[in-house]
């Protein structure tokens, strides 16, 4: 047999077993509400393929590739035992139990390593929780989406409404084929229908009424069924608590904005800072998408090096709020054509870090250019540290952050020597780790994270969302400190 036959005979025999995996996958997910993770990459609904690549990728960062022979026995043992709502990490089972020298049975091992999701220890499935959109531009949308994807244990998140601004014919066939297509993100992975009659998106299933109105007082959420529900702000048009306070009518909890807030408004980097929600705060913000990429690893790396101070300068990609040709605009140069042109704005992402980061005492300084590509951007944060190092100890250091840290669903790791941007559409990350642009001199060090500022961003204020409604299941094994 040559190598050629081999290497098919091998593709097939480990596609035959992400096939079975995924009726495993999930009817966990249905009925026992476990998310099924390969380091940090959920596995729920995803394609044969997807699954094989999603294996492979592992190879990037931990050094060799983890296959679905390795896996798929320890997805078994989960099926065998009584688990309640949680995350489980398949890639860190398989890492753990390879590591352990206890010479323990893959059941036994998975038992003990999600003991605290099982039996009398395992937590109480939540009610569904309402959610609604307040307006349904590039970052409305990509929630929507991913509220709709996450719905599919019938628990967690349930998207009831959008309020938007009426647009006159066809409003919603118009804003239902934007939510079915899109040029950046593809299609929609599922059924959309719209019922004109009762102005309802019904999106997998998901009934979502729309609701027209020009601004928060003209709604009362009641009558519409919806009940302690969180409220998105994607509008940016209020941002202090004054303004965002608005939307608190009646069916309406929590208010959470796409876009750094202003004054006393929280401003929360899922991963660094969730956790200083307190329960009453009814206000809260979720910062910028380039505050969510230089905070988690600007944290790792003042936790492990100190960082006495930094500037980020970010490389960002057009946005709806810059002109298609040259045209009035009341920022400066933001008039200029955004296709056209690099364009210095200002970011005040370096000034939110404080929020985000209290303890860090280094001053932080930034910049941006806008340049012309219309999603993904890359911060490069240049940092002096407290102590000398080298750019192995960082590469690894970092490697390890991303696959086994509290901060392993916001910093990702890329080895590709010829990753460019369009690579990085879709991820999930906050931000990802350019380890071969690293660079390092004694106690100066150069960082170069790409992230996702449409989607990636969605994922964080998802992320925010099910921590304050309580439907953010914990995730085993437990995550190494």
């Amino acid at each position: 047999m040559t190598v050629n036959d081999d290497s098919f005979t091998n593709w097939k025999h480990r596609e035959e077993i992400a096939e079975s995996m995924i009726p495993l996958i999930g009817k966990l997910h249905r009925e026992q509400d476990v998310t099924v993770l390969l380091h940090s990459r959920s596995l729920v609904n995803k394609s044969v393929v997807s699954i094989l690549k999603t294996h492979r990728f592992a190879r990037q960062i931990a050094g060799q590739e983890l296959s679905v022979t390795e896996t798929m026995p320890f997805l078994k043992a989960l099926t065998a035992l009584d688990l309640g709502p949680s995350q489980i990490d398949l890639g860190m089972l398989a890492t753990l139990h390879q590591a352990d020298e206890r010479g323990l049975s893959v059941e036994e091992f998975t038992a003990e390593a999600v003991a605290g999701a099982t039996g009398a220890n395992k937590i109480d499935r939540r009610e569904p929780r309402d959610v609604v959109l307040y307006g349904f531009g590039r970052i409305g949308r990509l929630v929507a989406r991913l509220l709709i994807e996450k719905a599919g244990s019938g628990n967690g998140l349930r998207l009831r409404a959008i309020v938007v601004r009426g647009g006159g014919a066809q409003d919603i066939v118009k804003r239902a084929s934007l939510l079915r297509r899109d040029s950046i993100h593809g299609q929609f992975q599922g059924t959309i229908t719209v019922d004109e009659e009762s102005s309802t998106i019904i999106a997998n299933g998901n009934a979502v009424k729309v609701i027209y109105a020009d601004d928060p007082s003209q709604v009362d959420y009641t009558d519409y069924g919806i009940r302690d529900a969180i409220l998105i702000d994607n509008t940016g048009k209020w941002r202090d608590r004054a303004g965002l306070s608005e939307h608190l009518r009646p069916g309406i909890e929590k208010v959470v904005l796409t876009a750094p807030g202003k004054g006393d408004v929280p401003n929360i980097v899922h991963g660094v800072n969730h956790d200083t929600i307190k329960p009453d705060e009814q206000i809260l913000s979720c910062a910028s998408c380039t505050t969510n990429a230089i905070v988690p690893p600007l944290k790792a790396m003042d936790d492990e090096y100190g960082v006495l101070r930094g500037h980020v300068e970010t490389v960002h990609s057009f946005t709806n709020d810059q002109n298609l040709l040259d045209n009035y605009h009341k920022a400066e140069r933001r008039g200029r054509s955004a296709p056209l042109n690099m364009v210095i704005t200002e970011t005040g992402a370096a000034s939110a870090v404080a929020k985000a980061l209290p303890d860090l005492k280094a001053p932080i300084s930034g910049s941006s250019i806008r340049v012309p590509v219309p999603d993904v951007s890359i911060a490069i944060l240049n940092l002096q540290l407290a102590r000398e190092t080298t750019r192995e100890e960082v590469h690894d250091y970092l490697r390890d952050v991303s696959l086994t840290s509290p901060l392993k669903r916001q910093i990702d790791f890329t080895t590709a020597p010829d990753a460019v941007s369009s690579d990085f559409i879709g991820s999930r990350h906050a931000s990802i780790v350019d380890a071969g642009a690293l660079k390092v001199d004694g106690d100066n060090a150069i960082l170069y994270l790409w992230y996702d500022n449409e989607f990636g961003y969605s994922c964080q204020v998802v992320r925010v969302v099910q921590y304050v409604s309580g439907v953010e299941y914990p995730t085993y094994p437990a995550t190494a400190v």
